[in-house]
């Protein structure tokens, strides 16, 4: 690939299957290119919490798999990359019955830690709901170092 990028959204979704299957049913790529990338969290009743809106936990898993989604197309299948810090803000209610798109970017991507940011939004509105700051420990002796 000539955009600097290691893994396309393939590549990323097929090592979601082996790697998380448990999960990989949720998420799907939108779009990936090196200024970031677009992760839809498939909103089923499992993700939502009373009042029928969707759960702080199913949004934090939106956020941490975008940002890891983000890291590997750049460096390869690297399954070990670690989240060490969030910071998240919840804004507003998700709209109801409404996917989750969560756009990140790479802020830092350096040789033990990668920094990255996340704009979640229910699909079809401009308004963000969620807001989330992460950083992800990488192994020492990582694929494509």
């Amino acid at each position: 690939m000539d955009d600097g990028l290691k893994m396309d959204a393939g590549g990323l979704e097929a090592f979601l299957r082996a790697e998380f299957p448990q999960v990989a049913e949720d998420f799907g790529i939108e779009r990936l290119d090196a200024a970031g990338i677009s992760v839809r969290l498939k909103v089923r009743p499992a993700h939502l919490r009373p009042g029928g809106t969707v759960s702080g936990p199913a949004m934090f898993a939106l956020a941490d798999l975008s940002v890891y989604f983000a890291i590997l197309s750049r460096l390869g299948p690297v399954a070990l990359a670690v989240t060490t810090n969030c910071s998240m803000d919840f804004m507003r209610k998700p709209e109801a019955g409404a996917d989750l798109i969560g756009e990140a970017r790479l802020l830092k991507l350096g040789r033990s830690l990668a920094v990255g940011d996340v704009l979640i939004h229910s699909e079809g509105k401009d308004a963000p709901v969620a807001r989330a700051s992460m950083t992800y420990s990488l192994p020492p002796a990582r694929a494509g170092a």
